[in-house]
């Protein structure tokens, strides 16, 4: 019971930072959506978007979460 205890309190403190960041994401100085290495085409009738670097950011930022989170139940 201790364990879902600390995994509930884990998620509630991540959820509280993901929820501050989403609440001030348009004062920050960049756009996770447009970052540099996201490819947009746009044609006439056609757009293609593929946020490959915000892709890279996120999986970073979970990787590092997960690693903290794996760290607390060993």
């Amino acid at each position: 019971m201790n364990n879902l205890a600390k995994l509930l309190i884990i998620f509630g403190i991540i959820s509280l930072l993901i929820g501050l960041f989403l609440l001030f994401i348009k004062k920050l100085p960049f756009n996770l959506g447009k970052l540099p290495g996201d490819i947009i085409i746009k044609k006439e009738n056609f757009t293609f978007y593929f946020p490959l670097a915000t892709s890279i950011i996120i999986s970073i930022i979970l990787s590092i979460i997960f690693w903290i989170i794996s760290k607390f139940f060993k």
